[in-house]
């Protein structure tokens, strides 16, 4: 099993900075890939950031350029620096573990509700 406990969202304003944790616990070697995904208020919930276990990242086009995805081993959490932000960009933000033990998982945070003001 892995737990996941996010922190770090916020009230900022447009322009501003973030950082994202997501702290993993469990059977964390049994995880072969870390998302962030988001969800605005009546919208789906968007990929924006993926990191696999052996490193490679990919961005969502819609932050590129202002979002990155990275992660410390040692203290097995996953971050989300997210710059020069925008209204828009407001959102509850999740993350998300995948992997295998036995059969695919996927286990989510609690998600962090992120406030961009104008």
């Amino acid at each position: 099993q892995v737990q996941l406990v996010e922190s770090g969202g916020g009230l900022v304003q447009a322009g501003g900075s973030l950082r994202l944790s997501c702290t993993s616990s469990g059977s964390i070697f049994s995880i072969n890939a870390m998302e962030w995904y988001r969800q605005a208020p009546g919208k789906q919930r968007e990929l924006v950031a993926t990191m696999s276990k052996g490193g490679s990242t990919a961005i969502a086009d819609s932050v590129k350029g202002r979002f990155t995805i990275s992660r410390d081993n040692a203290k097995s959490t996953t971050y989300l620096q997210m710059n020069s932000l925008k209204p828009e960009d407001t959102a509850v933000y999740y993350c998300c573990a995948r992997g295998w033990y036995a059969a695919d998982f996927e286990v989510w945070g609690q998600g962090t509700l992120v406030t961009v003001s104008s």
